[in-house]
């Protein structure tokens, strides 16, 4: 769902920015609470395995395809203010160098995909998981239903900004069904894609799982001789936090498989017009679209523009893009977690969540 140029007026548009920096400024303070040694680099490799799915269009209906956003996933692995900046990292770059979402819609669509996703996968991940047993299969479930509930709600958010700046007379409550219908089903793929990947990285590494640290001291649970019991406290007590297990193997997990999603699977992604492009040309909604600012950057569409090979252009741009996007992202978020080190400022407990 990236906004391009032209769909939302310019005084809508300049609040939206005005609003995302805000949101952007905030994350930034907060982050410094999320990241430590460990996640640091955790937050840009989600940054980037976002870049990645996003080049992944799926079918959803006949002629429509739909992507992942990203916001439950990253607020789930890396914290909600964390994940607002991995989000706003991905797509800055996807406007300025991929032609991917307008410019001046930048500010909007930092609030829809990135703020919007954040807060209401976050908020809805959190009240399941208070209500379920603190066990894998549900907090793989709140994810799928955090993720699910997430992509309409970004779509409800899209129709509110273009019912106040909408640059083009289309009956509000047309825009609303459509966006609504086409994101729900997007919202299933959505899903899926999310709890597939923490229940992965809870397979492996719970302990780096953001969403499931800091909250309520449920006790572990045990199976023995057929019976589930309460874990000893012993069992429960965190890793000293003088030897943190090494994520190193996970990232690498994770860096390699955004290269092969992005350099290879994304060449048999759908042609077929996103959610968003869907309804706009249904609907009239792209009457005053405009050319994208970046249109003529080498990179624009997701391809290397002196590459005639369509396979190659492709999948080398994606590659391009998720190193890049981890090199800024794991930069940015190192900057973080050392500002929040520095002299002077408040001490955090880094497992202490302030969501």
């Amino acid at each position: 769902m990236h906004v391009p140029d032209g769909f939302i007026d310019a005084p809508v548009s300049v609040a939206a920015g005005v609003f995302a920096a805000g949101a952007v400024a905030v994350s930034l303070r907060g982050a410094r609470r999320e990241l430590d040694e460990r996640t640091a680099p955790l937050a840009g490799l989600v940054a980037a395995f976002i870049f990645a799915v996003q080049m992944l269009n799926f079918p959803v209906a006949a002629g429509t395809s739909g992507h992942l956003m990203g916001g439950a996933l990253a607020a789930i692995l890396v914290g909600p203010r964390t994940a607002v900046l991995c989000l706003s990292v991905v797509l800055l770059l996807q406007g300025v160098f991929f032609a991917d979402g307008g410019l001046t819609a930048l500010g909007v669509n930092v609030t829809v995909m990135g703020v919007v996703t954040v807060v209401v996968a976050y908020a809805v991940f959190r009240l399941l998981t208070g209500l379920l047993p603190r066990a894998r299969r549900s907090v793989t479930a709140s994810a799928f239903v955090a993720a699910l509930v997430s992509v309409p709600a970004s779509a409800a958010a899209f129709t509110l900004l273009y019912w106040i700046g909408g640059t083009t007379d289309i009956p509000i409550g047309k825009v609303f069904t459509a966006m609504i219908g086409v994101h729900v089903l997007i919202g299933i793929g959505e899903a899926v894609i999310t709890a597939l990947t923490v229940g992965a990285v809870l397979a492996v590494r719970p302990d780096l799982v953001h969403g499931v640290r800091g909250g309520p001291a449920a006790p572990l649970k045990l199976r023995v001789d057929g019976a589930l019991v309460d874990a000893p406290a012993a069992t429960r007590d965190p890793e000293p936090a003088a030897a943190p297990r090494s994520s190193r193997g996970l990232w690498i997990t994770g860096l390699v498989s955004a290269f092969l999603l992005a350099g290879f699977v994304s060449f048999y992604a759908s042609a077929s017009p996103d959610g968003l492009e869907r309804v706009a040309a249904d609907q009239g909604i792209d009457e005053k679209a405009q050319e994208h600012g970046a249109a003529g950057s080498p990179l624009a569409d997701y391809g290397v523009g002196d590459i005639a090979n369509a396979r190659l252009s492709g999948g080398l741009a994606g590659v391009i893009g998720v190193s890049a996007t981890v090199v800024v992202g794991t930069g940015v978020f190192r900057v973080i977690r050392r500002r929040g080190e520095e002299p002077g400022t408040a001490p955090h407990d880094r497992d202490h969540e302030n969501a």
